[in-house]
Order: structure tokens, then C-alpha cells, then sequence
């Protein structure tokens, strides 16, 4: 992406696009993705971006941030195990990278430096630098 992200700003505004309020019946997933997108992108944490992109929300806005995260330091975690941003961003659809080319080499450049990852990240790289 080439164009600055203006942080203040939230997926709701930056998107251009409110969804309906979550209904009574909806699961805690839902409504938190519903009120993260409410939340300027600049104040999300690392668990705030790894749920949002782990159910492909806001990805024009969250993966350049999260490679930001994941330059200083690949193995960011939120709340589930060390490296879950990294397994969030990896394993979007390739076709993600088609439309963030610049982003999808930083990317790869950053997992091919990482070296004694758990079988469950490699795994995951190893797909991502796959051909």
C-alpha cells in the first residue's frame, strides 16, 4: 500500500461503511470485531489486529500495520500464543498478496530471515514461501 494510513481514524471511517449494530443473539466475536471497527486503527493492539485480520477484516488498513509490528518483531503476540499475528497475516488468501505486492515481499523477507520456529509457524511460512 502506498498511500499513509491516517491512524486516527477508524475501519468504520476509513472504509466508509457502518454495519448494522450486532444483534442480542450474536457471538463475542462478532460484537468485538463490531466495536474494533469503531476504534481508530492507531490505538488497536496486537490481539485487536490478529482477531480482525484472522477473519479478514479491514485488511487494506491492518496489514500494513501489522507487518510494522511484525518487522520489530515477528514472533508478536496477542492473546492466543507467541507468534499469532504472524499465523493471522500468513495465512490471509494469496490472492491478498496479489493486491499488496509491496507488502507480501516485506512480508516474505521478514519470514525468511526466521530461523527455530514451532512446528505450527513453520508450517505456516513454509506455505507462505512456497511457490
Amino acid at each position: 500500500m502506498t498511500r499513509p494510513l491516517n491512524r486516527d481514524r477508524s475501519l468504520e471511517k476509513l472504509e466508509r461503511a457502518c454495519w448494522p449494530a450486532p444483534s442480542a443473539d450474536d457471538t463475542r466475536l462478532i460484537t468485538t470485531a463490531h466495536a474494533l471497527r469503531r476504534r481508530p486503527i492507531g490505538e488497536l493492539t496486537v490481539e485487536d489486529m490478529r482477531l480482525l485480520i484472522g477473519q479478514g477484516i479491514g485488511l487494506p488498513y491492518l496489514l500494513p500495520l501489522a507487518v510494522e509490528v511484525l518487522r520489530e518483531n515477528p514472533m508478536a503476540e496477542g492473546h492466543m500464543y507467541e507468534g499469532d499475528l504472524l499465523s493471522a497475516v500468513l495465512t490471509r488468501n494469496p490472492s491478498v498478496w496479489a493486491e499488496f505486492p509491496e507488502l507480501g515481499r516485506e512480508l516474505h523477507v521478514i519470514v525468511s530471515k526466521l530461523a527455530g520456529l514451532p512446528p505450527y509457524l513453520q508450517q505456516k511460512v513454509e506455505r507462505f514461501l512456497a511457490p
